[in-house]
């Protein structure tokens, strides 16, 4: 099986995700019967059976549970093997890594202050913003922190107030202040913030499903079903643009920038209400 190929891999991903040939082949932009084939072939390559197929259902076998594992695995490094080949190819890029909703205003601040240099800066949503950093896909990341993480040089933007989310009825929405024993105890309070986009966040919270804390730069994004509380005891988190030392010379790059947007958020600041 030393002639594997990237596009097998791929199609055996789809497939194994989606557990249903006709989807799997109209999310690859191709029909079910070369896609049919090509699993076929790969299984005959291998030598054993990926998938229990019945006129029903498609299921994995205990093999295709664990090469399904390793092709995301070797899927991602490839697109990482991609992405710093073009990095090494163009100097002048620069990656920024960021959690969804993580401080969305300042972000857009960011790349606008570069001016003509934001067409060289790529954005790359993760979850795992520290270890897009290790494995080089970032050369700095928009983090929120309530402790410093050691290894990396960074600079402050901002701070991001803790509120708490609750659906618009909730006995609690209109207080004007929850301490955290209270946010604590609320039925379906998450501790740590879920791996999932605002909107999904804002919907569940908005059908009661959850009760978590975020930082108050998403309050714009919230709608009508949702307030926004704050929570009297939770650490103030530190908004920040983060690097290891050696992508300095990247992320220096990006000073000025920086100096810009803090800037003018001291100057709205500085300006009287009414």
């Amino acid at each position: 099986m030393n002639q594997l190929e990237t596009r097998e891999l791929t199609y055996f991903v789809a497939v194994a995700e989606e557990l249903h040939f006709g989807r799997a082949a109209e999310a690859l932009g191709i029909t079910q019967p070369p896609l049919s084939r090509t699993i076929a072939h790969l299984e005959r390559g291998m030598g054993v059976a990926l998938l229990e197929r019945t006129t029903r259902q498609v299921k994995l076998t205990a093999a295709g549970e664990v090469f399904l594992g390793e092709c995301r695995a070797i899927l991602a490094a490839m697109d990482l093997a991609v992405r710093k080949a073009r990095k090494a190819a163009d100097q002048q890029r620069i990656t920024i890594a960021a959690r969804p909703a993580a401080g969305p205003g300042v972000l857009a601040a960011l790349l606008r202050a570069q001016g003509p240099d934001a067409a060289f800066t790529e954005v790359v949503f993760t979850y795992d913003e520290i270890g897009a950093l290790r494995d080089g896909t970032a050369d700095v990341a928009l983090l929120c922190q309530s402790t410093a993480t050691p290894g990396l040089e960074f600079v402050e933007l901002g701070e991001e107030s803790p509120v708490v989310l609750l659906p618009a009825g909730h006995a609690l929405a209109d207080r004007p202040l929850l301490t955290l024993a209270e946010v604590e105890a609320l039925p379906g309070f998450a501790a740590t913030l879920p791996n999932e986009p605002l909107d999904l966040m804002v919907d569940r919270v908005a059908l009661g499903h959850l009760v978590t804390v975020v930082g108050d730069s998403v309050l714009d994004r919230l709608g009508d079903s949702v307030r926004a509380v704050p929570v009297h005891g939770y650490p103030v988190t530190q908004l920040i643009l983060a690097w290891l030392p050696e992508a300095r010379s990247a992320a220096h790059r990006l000073t000025a920038a920086v100096g810009a947007v803090l800037a003018r958020a001291t100057s709205r600041e500085r300006v009287p209400a009414g």
